[in-house]
């Protein structure tokens, strides 16, 4: 098993002496696999410090210097990515087969891209009698999901890095092992010291450490909507800058033209990656009510061949959920949804003899009303929910706390465009359109603050500071 019982900070790793070791689990074989050591409130502090005295000669670093050393650590990522796959799956039960392309490709690719668009970015600009800067904001602690581990540390880490600012990362305890290993790359790429540090525990003991802690200038945190309220509320007394991207209840609205089937399928692949892990996944389908029970059987023809199994077997496509705890969560809200009167339309089992598996699931006859069409599940379960008219789809799929992502199936884009504008959603899929990490993401109401990705993503660590002139000055120019 493996014990880490080091921190990286200041460029350095430190060993941490008075901390209790916090287990990880494979979520397949159930068994404890690794281990590592909580930080201390001391820690804390010196991650902080070092990040703060790094801040102003790391601010002050020519871009193109920045670029590089983001590329450094691409390039070192890339050197593990097979390690990253195989933690990362054994995590988050992510089958091998599409953690290499999703959790660990996807990320290691976007510091290259991060690093192209850097240079795009409009760092001083002219308005009237103004020279406009965009500057970084400071220190930023980085507080992180277990769901796509590298992904989520990438889109924020590697932004406020190019953005001249410094950072302080804390992954999710479940899923820390990537970040690890990210900090072995940013030794190896060799940043300054203090520029990137890393620290470890618990969400409530460290992470609201970092939170409430006077020389942090901004959090950039993703997870649950609740989480996220709790952070906010931390991080008022001291005004500090937020970035939140939390929780997603994502409708895909079938119109009466479109590729029944087609939109079926997608919308399961949609719902199902990651075990249903993903915060942007669509878990309710609209469709027209005269269209409801050929949508059930499409869908329940279709959901046995999200295979479940080991996830280093190849022909594994639906792996475990990350714990226990999160598959009895899940079973709860499918339970509470039969109660209400929502029909199973997918079989319960068998289920592997192992693994915290939890059956790819279809719901029908489920109403708005029901929790189950109002909160996160975070587990493979799609609901199908009739709509009487397109005015009554886009009141449903608008109708929830959350405004994260979004999808309208038409026979054309064109007949997709009227509905997918008046959607209360950050992104809406056209017809089962590709990810796009160039585009912003993130979202309205509970679902966010901030966005992430692209130049977008960058900018989120700059701040505007204006710089007036008398007129003449420019003449002169």
């Amino acid at each position: 098993m493996k014990k880490q019982q080091h921190l990286f900070i200041a460029g350095s790793w430190q060993l941490v002496k008075d901390g209790k070791d916090l287990p990880v689990r494979d979520s397949y074989t159930e068994e404890i696999f690794a281990s590592y050591r909580c930080a201390s409130s001391e820690d804390v502090d010196k991650s902080v410090l070092a990040a703060r005295t790094a801040f102003e000669s790391w601010s002050a670093t020519p871009l193109a210097d920045r670029i590089a050393g983001v590329r450094r650590i691409a390039s070192a990522l890339r050197i593990r990515s097979e390690a990253l796959t195989q933690v990362i799956s054994r995590e988050v039960g992510m089958p091998t087969k599409l953690a290499a392309r999703i959790q660990v490709g996807g990320p290691i690719a976007a510091w290259d891209m991060y690093a192209d668009l850097a240079s795009q970015v409009e760092w001083e600009r002219r308005i009237g009698n103004s020279l406009v800067r965009s500057v970084p904001i400071g220190v930023v602690a980085c507080i992180t999901p277990w769901n796509y581990p590298l992904h989520q540390i990438t889109g924020k880490v590697a932004p406020a890095l190019l953005a001249g600012c410094t950072v302080v990362l804390k992954p999710s305890e479940l899923a820390p092992s990537s970040a690890f290993l990210l900090a072995e790359a940013v030794e190896e790429a060799g940043l300054p010291p203090g520029v990137f540090n890393l620290v470890h525990g618990t969400g409530s003991e460290i992470g609201e450490a970092l939170i409430t802690h006077p020389e942090i200038d901004m959090v950039s945190f993703t997870g649950s909507t609740g989480a996220g309220k709790r952070i906010a509320s931390l991080a008022a007394s001291d005004i500090k800058h937020l970035s939140l991207e939390l929780g997603g209840k994502s409708a895909a609205i079938v119109l009466a033209d479109a590729d029944l089937a087609a939109a079926v399928k997608g919308t399961l692949a949609s719902c199902f990656l990651n075990s249903g892990q993903t915060c942007s996944a669509i878990t309710r389908l609209l469709v027209p009510r005269e269209l409801v029970e050929a949508t059930a059987k499409i869908a329940a023809d279709l959901a046995p061949s999200w295979s479940m199994g080991d996830p280093t077997d190849s022909l594994t496509r639906l792996g475990p959920l990350i714990s226990h705890k999160q598959r009895e969560k899940v079973s709860a809200m499918v339970n509470c949804a039969l109660d209400e009167g929502a029909e199973r339309v997918t079989p319960e089992g068998p289920l592997p003899n192992q693994g915290f598996f939890f059956p790819p699931t279809v719901l029908n006859r489920v109403t708005p009303q029901m929790v189950i069409a109002r909160e996160e599940v975070f587990g493979p379960v799609l609901a199908i929910i009739a709509y009487e008219n397109v005015e009554d789809a886009i009141s449903i799929a608008n109708g929830t706390d959350y405004g994260l992502a979004a999808a309208v199936w038409s026979s054309t884009p064109d007949g997709a465009m009227p509905v997918a504008r008046r959607l209360r959603a950050g992104q809406v899929d056209i017809n089962g359109a590709p990810f796009n990490p160039l585009a912003p993401f993130g979202g309205f109401k509970h679902s966010v603050m901030g966005r992430e990705n692209g130049r977008f993503g960058i900018e989120e660590f700059l701040q505007p500071v204006s710089l007036q002139f008398p007129p003449s000055h420019f003449e002169t120019l």
